[in-house]
C-alpha cells in the first residue's frame, strides 16, 4: 500500500517541481493509507495548496477544513481556506479565517493586508445589496403609484430594465417579489407599463436557466402569448424578445454551474414543447393581432429549423410540420379583401412563406419531403371548390405563398392537372379580387424559364387583356408586373429579349410612374418595384431608372416603410443597377467556337460596361441609397433572409469601390450597417460585407465610421479576410483596415491579437506580392507596442525578429519605413531585443548602416532611433561594438550637419546617440588645447 510519510514527501517534491497533478496523486494515496491524525492533517493541508494552484477552490476549502478539524490553530490551513473561500465568493467566512490568522500572528503583513481588503469588500457588498434592495422596492412603488409624475415613472421603468440586465440586479428583483409586481404592472393595461415589465422580465431570463424556468411557471406561457397577441407592434416585439431570451437560456445559452441548485433546474423539454405548441396555436387564432402573428411566425422561423445543418436532430421541424403546417398554409392563403379573415400586417404572408421554406430546407430525406408535399397537396385539394369561389382563391393564394417559399413544392402543385387552367380561368373572372389573386399566382409561378415559356405562350395575351380592360389600378399594376417578369425571362442576356425592341423601356416607364404616385397605397406601389426588379436586367432600363431621381427617392422611401416584403425587390433592383452579381468570365475563343457550332452565347449590353456602372453608382449615392440600405439592414424580421443580406452586402461593396465615395457611406451610417451583414448570413455575403468594411476601415477615422463599442466588432470580419482562400485584394484591404485600427488604441490592438490575427499577419510579411508584404509590415509596425506582440518577438526558436531586420534591408522605401519603424519601437520597449537583433543575421550591422545613411529622412530617422536604443540597452559590449564600427563616423557626419528643417529629426537623433556614447565613456568630447 505504501508508507504515508514517504508518499507525503514524494508529493512535496512534485509540488516544489511544479508538477501539481502528480503531487495531488501522491497526497491522495497517502490519505488512503494514513492512520496518524496529525500526519493526515498535514497531508490534507498540503493537498489544499495543490487545489488552490489548480483553481479548484471547493476542494481546497474542504481539505483545509479537514486539517483545521485536527488543529484549530493550523495557521497555514486557515489562510488557505480563507483564500479558497474568497474565490468562492464567501467573503464573510473568509474574513473570519484571516481574522483568526491575524490573532495568531499579529505582525504578519499578508494577514493584515488581506483582513483590510476583505473588510472593505464586505462593506461594499453590503452597501450594494442594501441599496439595490431599497432601489428595487422604491422603483416598484413609483411605477405602481398612479398619482406619481409621468417622467418619474418613465425614469423608474428605465432603471428597472437596466438593473435587470445585470445578474446581481436581476436576482435582487427576483428575490424581492419582483415577478408578481411586474405582473401587476402588466395588468394596468398601460402600454408603457407593459413594455417596461416585459423588458425587465427579458433581462431577468437572459442567460439564467433556473430563473427563466421559474418565470415561465410564475407568469405562464398563455399569459405571455396573450401579451404578444395585442395590437401594439412595440409590445409584440418586446414579448417576442422575452420568448427568445427564455428559449436561449433553456436550450444551452446558459453555461453556468449551479452546484446544489442544479437539482432544482429541471429538464426544460416540457416547457419548450409547451411554448412551441402555444406559438403554433397563435398562428391561426382570431384573437391574435397582425403584429402578434408576425412575431409568433418569426419565433418559429428562428428557433424551429436547425441553425447548423451539421446537427442531426431535426425533430422540432418534423413536430412543427405535423402539428402546424396546415396552420401556416392557412395564413398564406388569407385574402384581406374577403370577409372573416385573420388579422395580418403587410409582412405576415411573406414571413409565413419564409418559415415554410426554412422548414422544408430542414428536412433530411425524401420520405420527410414527400410527407411535407402530401400535407400541402391535401390542404390545397380540400380548399378547391368550383361552387365556392372564396375557398378556391384561398387555395390559389396558398400556392402563391408556397411559390415564394419552398418553390419546388409550389411548382409541383402548379404542375398538377387543372391548377394552371384554374389560375388562367380566374384571370377572366368578373370579380376583381379573383383577378388580383390569380395574376399574383401567375407572377410567382413564372420564376423558372420552363414555366415562364408556358405562361408566355398561354398567359401574355391574357395579362395584356387584363391590363388594357381593367380600371382597377391594383390589378393593372399586377398584370403589368406579370408582363415585366415574362419580359425579363432572359436575364441580362442582351440577345435573349422576349419582347419587341423598346417594350421593356415602356413597361419600366409605367412602373416608375406608379412608383412616384403618392395617391396609390404602399402595397400596390411595391409591385412597381417588383416590376423594376425584373426589368432592370435590361441595361437601358437601369440607365433610365438611375437618371430618374424622384423614382429612386420614392423607392428608397418605400424601403424604409413598415412593409418589409419590399426588401427583396429593392435589393434585386440595386443589384441590377450596380451589376454586382457574379458573372462568368467569357473567353473570346470559346465565343467564336460556340458561334461556329451555332450554340447560343450570352451577350453583354454596351451599357453594362465599367464606366456606365460607375455613373450609376454615383447617381444612387446622390439619391440617398445608403440611408435606405441602413434601414433595410435593421429589419428585425424573418423576411430579411440570408439571401437578401447577401444581396445588400454585394450592393454595399459595389458602392464602396471608389475611395472618394466612402466618406458619404460613413456619413449616412453605412459603416454601422455593414457590421451585422459581415457577422451573419451566407458565407459569400459575409465575405462581401467584410470586404466593404475593410475598404471603409482602411481610410476612415474609426471613431467616426464605427462609433462607440461597434469599432471592436469590426476586427473579426477583417481578420476573416486574411485567410489564404481569400483573394489578394481582400487580403490587402483587410491588412490596411487592421493597420488603421491598430494605430487607434491599445484596446483595439489587444482585440486584434485576441482574434488570432498575428500568425496571419506574419505570414503575409513573407508574401511575394510587394503591396501585401508592405501592408502586413505596416500593420505589424502598429501592433508592436502591444505587450503580447513583444512577447512573441522575445520567444526563442522563431525568425520573427530576423524577418523585420531583413525587411529593413529591402529597396522599397515604404516597406523600409514600416519595418524600421517596427524595429525602432520594439527595441525601445524591450531592451533584450537589442542584443537578440545582432544574433539573427550576420548582415545586421550593414543593414543598420544603410538605414542611417538613407536619403529618405524618415528611414534615416528610424535607423538612428534603433542605434540609440542599442546604445541605451544596458549591453555595454553591444554599445562598444557599435562605436568601434563605422557607425561612429556615420553618427558624427550626421550630427555635425547644419540644422535643416527637412532633416532635423535624424540630425537631432544622431546628436543624442553621440551624447549617449559620451555618457557611456566610449568617446571623449573634443577639447581645444589651452
Amino acid at each position: 500500500m505504501g508508507d504515508p510519510v514517504q508518499l507525503k514527501d514524494e508529493g512535496n517534491k512534485f509540488f516544489q517541481a511544479g508538477d501539481i497533478d502528480k503531487a495531488i496523486e501522491c497526497y491522495t494515496k497517502a490519505i488512503k493509507v494514513c492512520k496518524d491524525k496529525k500526519v493526515l492533517a498535514v497531508i490534507h493541508r498540503n493537498r489544499s495548496a495543490c487545489y488552490l494552484k489548480k483553481e479548484n477552490y471547493a476542494n481546497a476549502a474542504s481539505d483545509a477544513s479537514k486539517a483545521i478539524d485536527v488543529d484549530a490553530a493550523d495557521i497555514k490551513a486557515l489562510y488557505r481556506r480563507c483564500q479558497a473561500l474568497e474565490k468562492l465568493g464567501k467573503l464573510d467566512m473568509a474574513f473570519k479565517d484571516v481574522q483568526r490568522c491575524a490573532t495568531l500572528e499579529p505582525k504578519n503583513k499578508t494577514f493584515l493586508e488581506t483582513l483590510r481588503r476583505l473588510g472593505a469588500d464586505i462593506q461594499a457588498k453590503l452597501k450594494t445589496t442594501f441599496s439595490t434592495d431599497s432601489r428595487v422596492q422604491n422603483m416598484f412603488d413609483i411605477l405602481l403609484d398612479e398619482e406619481m409624475e409621468k417622467d418619474k415613472r418613465e425614469k423608474a421603468a428605465n432603471n428597472l430594465i437596466v438593473l435587470s440586465r445585470e445578474d446581481a440586479g436581476a436576482e435582487r428583483i427576483f428575490q424581492n417579489n419582483g415577478v408578481p409586481l411586474l405582473l401587476n404592472m402588466i395588468e394596468t393595461g398601460k402600454p408603457e407599463m407593459i413594455l417596461a415589465a416585459v423588458r425587465t422580465l427579458s433581462g431577468m431570463c437572459t442567460g439564467h436557466k433556473a430563473r427563466a424556468m421559474a418565470i415561465i411557471h410564475m407568469v405562464g406561457v398563455d399569459k405571455m402569448c396573450s401579451i404578444m397577441a395585442v395590437d401594439n407592434e412595440e409590445i409584440a416585439l418586446a414579448t417576442c424578445n422575452l420568448f427568445q431570451c427564455i428559449n436561449d437560456s433553456l436550450t444551452g445559452g446558459d453555461t453556468r454551474e449551479y452546484g446544489k441548485e442544479e437539482a432544482l433546474v429541471l429538464d426544460a423539454a416540457k416547457d419548450l414543447k409547451t411554448i412551441l405548441l402555444s406559438l403554433l396555436e397563435m398562428v391561426t387564432s382570431k384573437k391574435v393581432s397582425g403584429h402578434g402573428r408576425d412575431q409568433a411566425l418569426n419565433l418559429l422561423t428562428k428557433n424551429v429549423p436547425r441553425r447548423d445543418k451539421k446537427e442531426k436532430d431535426n425533430t422540432k421541424a418534423l413536430f412543427t410540420i405535423d402539428h402546424g403546417l396546415k396552420k401556416i398554409l392557412k395564413v398564406c392563403g388569407q385574402v384581406s379583401e374577403l370577409p372573416d379573415q385573420l388579422s395580418m400586417t403587410e409582412n405576415t404572408q411573406l414571413i409565413a412563406s419564409v418559415l415554410l421554406n426554412k422548414l422544408y430546407d430542414d428536412l433530411k430525406c425524401d420520405p420527410e419531403r414527400a410527407n411535407f408535399k402530401d400535407i400541402c397537396d391535401e390542404y390545397i385539394k380540400s380548399k378547391i371548390d368550383p361552387n365556392n369561389m372564396d375557398k378556391t382563391i384561398h387555395a390559389v393564394n396558398t400556392i402563391s405563398g408556397l411559390l415564394q417559399g419552398p418553390f419546388d413544392v409550389g411548382n409541383a402543385l402548379v404542375g398538377q392537372q387543372g391548377i394552371m387552367e384554374m389560375m388562367v380561368a380566374l384571370c377572366g373572372s368578373e370579380r376583381e379580387v379573383d383577378q388580383m389573386v390569380a395574376v399574383e399566382a401567375l407572377i410567382h409561378a413564372s420564376s423558372k424559364m420552363s414555366r415562364a415559356s408556358f405562361i408566355i405562350t398561354n398567359g401574355v395575351s391574357l395579362l395584356k387583356d387584363i391590363y388594357k380592360k381593367t380600371k382597377n389600378e391594383r390589378i393593372k399594376i399586377r398584370s403589368l408586373v406579370g408582363l415585366c417578369k415574362l419580359g425579363s425571362a432572359g436575364g441580362d442576356d442582351y440577345s435573349l429579349r422576349q419582347f419587341a425592341e423598346g417594350s421593356t423601356e415602356k413597361l419600366a416607364k409605367q412602373c416608375r410612374k406608379w412608383l412616384c404616385n403618392p395617391q396609390i397605397d404602399t402595397k400596390t406601389r411595391k409591385w412597381a418595384i417588383e416590376g423594376l426588379a425584373y426589368l432592370t436586367n435590361d441595361a437601358d432600363v437601369k440607365d433610365d431608372f438611375v437618371e430618374d431621381e424622384p423614382a429612386l427617392k420614392a423607392m428608397f422611401e418605400l424601403a424604409k416603410s413598415k412593409d418589409k416584403t419590399i426588401l427583396y425587390s429593392v435589393a434585386c433592383t440595386l443589384i441590377n443597377c450596380t451589376n454586382c452579381y457574379d458573372k462568368k468570365e467569357i473567353i473570346p475563343e470559346l465565343v467564336q467556337l460556340a458561334k461556329f457550332s451555332k450554340q447560343h452565347v450570352p451577350e453583354q449590353h454596351p451599357k453594362d460596361k465599367k464606366d456606365f456602372i460607375e455613373k450609376r453608382v454615383k447617381r444612387l449615392l446622390k439619391a440617398g441609397v445608403i440611408s435606405a440600405l441602413a434601414v433595410m439592414v435593421k429589419a428585425d424580421n424573418a423576411i430579411l433572409t440570408d439571401q437578401t443580406k447577401e444581396m445588400l452586402a454585394r450592393v454595399f461593396l459595389a458602392l464602396s469601390e471608389d475611395p472618394k465615395d466612402r466618406g458619404t457611406i460613413v456619413a449616412q451610417g453605412g459603416g454601422k450597417a455593414l457590421i451585422p451583414l459581415a457577422l451573419e448570413g451566407t458565407d459569400t455575403g459575409k465575405v462581401k460585407a467584410s470586404h466593404a468594411l475593410a475598404k471603409i476601415a482602411a481610410i476612415s477615422n474609426p471613431e467616426i465610421a464605427f462609433p462607440g463599442e461597434r469599432v471592436y466588432e469590426v476586427v473579426r470580419p477583417l481578420v476573416s479576410l486574411l485567410h489564404t482562400d481569400r483573394d489578394g485584394m481582400q487580403n490587402f484591404e483587410a491588412l490596411k483596415g487592421l493597420t488603421n485600427l491598430a494605430g487607434y488604441s491599445e484596446k483595439l490592438r489587444v482585440k486584434i491579437v485576441k482574434e488570432k490575427a498575428l500568425p496571419e499577419i506574419e505570414n503575409y510579411m513573407f508574401e511575394e506580392h510587394d503591396q501585401i508584404k508592405q501592408a502586413a509590415t505596416e500593420c505589424m509596425c502598429n501592433l508592436v507596442t502591444c505587450k503580447e506582440v513583444q512577447e512573441r518577438y522575445l520567444e526563442d526558436g522563431n525568425d520573427k525578429l530576423k524577418l523585420l531586420v531583413l525587411l529593413c534591408g529591402e529597396d522599397d522605401d515604404d516597406l523600409q519605413i514600416a519595418a524600421a519603424g517596427a524595429l525602432a519601437m520594439i527595441t525601445a520597449a524591450q531592451n533584450k531585443l537589442c542584443s537578440k537583433l545582432t544574433l539573427v543575421t550576420t548582415q545586421w550591422l550593414e543593414i543598420l548602416q544603410r538605414l542611417c545613411l538613407h536619403t529618405n529622412p524618415k528611414i534615416q530617422h528610424r535607423g538612428l532611433v534603433i542605434i540609440y536604443n542599442m546604445l541605451n540597452s544596458d549591453d555595454s559590449e553591444l554599445a562598444k561594438k557599435l562605436i568601434e564600427s563605422e557607425m561612429l563616423e556615420i553618427l558624427t557626419i550626421i550630427g555635425k550637419a547644419e540644422d535643416n528643417p527637412k532633416r532635423q529629426e535624424p540630425i537631432d537623433t544622431a546628436r543624442t546617440c553621440l551624447v549617449k556614447a559620451m555618457e557611456l565613456g566610449l568617446i571623449k568630447p573634443f577639447s581645444s588645447p589651452s
